[in-house]
């Protein structure tokens, strides 16, 4: 029996597809997997028995990913399963953005007591003209689940749009619209775009990517849209440009104290995966991903261990391991097994940085002896017998 753990509320739709084999427990200390939104995973103390960790999201900032790896924890996270969500929330700031309905709806408020608003707006209303999106040019850095939605859309607005991703998948590519123009480099978008949109990781190279010397590359009165990471802007380079008029306005969905008081931002309270279509989703490609890594062995979608598939699990045996990404380990496995008289039948071995994990199908099961051999070959993490 797997014991699950929710740290946080956990959508029906998700929780419901575990069968009787799985039961859920309030203790994280007796979890064997955890399931997880926003809850801070850092100060926790991980059991023993905790095999898996699934972030119902797709940022894992709240996880100890290194530590997990450390234990052969495999931290899986849902990317995609709340890009649409994300998607509208992107073109409902390149509205609010290019119209003033954020003022315009205040003057309402206002004015609500004015028995003759129907008059009186017809004056005002001159005060909150704005600018169509068809006609305009959209770059969006970075085409992946998010970013091709947000490019698809804005050619669906009749806007010109221009796409950046060093690191296209196929999947992407094939994902979008003809009419979306891809460029080498993200500075033809900071030069062409009336609205740039960025839909990348914080790494080391992207981070603080939209500054003082990208701003000034740009159009004057450009839009940018930052429903990715904070870090990615630059505040208070930001927070010049906005005074200066070089940036419209400044659409963000990770205020903090600094544009939270800024004007000319538009900010919501990371409100980009709020809808319950993106909850439902997220939970049950999280739970999905759970009961095929327990049932079958099988990673897909690991932030911290590399994607490993061996299908469904039709063996008479299956063994995986968690190791380090070091010389001769797959000998040293194979070995291993050999030595116990049983056959591998099919293996997959694969490295993501200092961590790798193998799957080992067998001819037949696991012996404790085998289990043994394998966990004291070194660098071994974890071994768990599958079937």
């Amino acid at each position: 029996m797997t014991k699950v753990n929710c740290l946080n509320p956990i959508s029906n739709l998700g929780t419901d597809l575990f069968s009787d084999n799985y039961e859920m427990t309030d203790n994280f200390a007796d979890a064997d997997v955890a399931l997880v939104r926003s809850a801070s995973v850092h100060d926790l103390e991980l059991p023993d028995s905790l095999v898996a960790i699934a972030r119902a999201g797709a940022g894992v900032n709240n996880i100890p990913l290194d530590k997990c790896a450390e234990k052969g924890i495999v931290v899986f996270n849902t990317p995609g399963a709340n890009a649409n969500g994300v998607k509208e929330l992107v073109l409902c700031g390149m509205l609010l953005a290019s119209r003033d309905i954020i003022g315009g709806n205040k003057w309402v408020a206002d004015n609500k007591a004015d028995e003759n608003i129907g008059k009186t707006m017809e004056k005002a209303k001159k005060n909150f003209a704005g600018t169509e999106l068809k006609g305009k040019k959209l770059g969006v850095i970075g085409l992946g689940a998010i970013g091709r939605l947000v490019a698809n859309i804005g050619v669906s607005m009749g806007m010109d749009v221009i796409g950046h991703d060093p690191f296209l998948s196929v999947e992407a590519a094939l994902g979008l619209k003809r009419t979306v123009h891809l460029v080498k480099s993200r500075d033809e978008i900071f030069k062409e775009c009336d609205f740039i949109s960025v839909h990348v990781p914080l790494l080391d190279d992207t981070k603080g990517m939209i500054n003082k010397d990208t701003i000034a590359e740009m159009k004057d009165g450009v839009i940018i849209l930052n429903f990715a990471r904070d870090l990615l802007v630059n505040d208070d380079d930001m927070a010049e440009a906005l005074a200066s008029g070089k940036v419209r306005k400044y659409v963000t969905d990770f205020p903090n104290a600094k544009t939270a008081n800024m004007e000319g931002v538009i900010a919501t309270p990371h409100l980009g995966a709020s809808t319950e279509e993106s909850e439902d989703n997220c939970a049950v490609m999280a739970v999905e991903e759970i009961m095929n890594f327990i049932e079958n062995g099988n990673i897909i979608n690991s932030v911290n261990f590399p994607r490993a598939d061996l299908g469904v699990c039709d063996k008479a045996g299956r063994v995986t391991v968690a190791h380090k990404n070091i010389p001769s380990m797959i000998g040293q496995l194979t070995s291993a097994v050999a030595e116990a008289g049983i056959n591998v039948s099919d293996m997959v071995d694969k490295s993501r940085g200092d961590y790798a994990y193998a799957i080992l199908d067998l001819d037949a099961p696991a012996t404790d002896e085998l289990v043994e051999k394998i966990k004291a070959v070194d660098g071994v993490i974890r071994v768990r017998v599958v079937k």
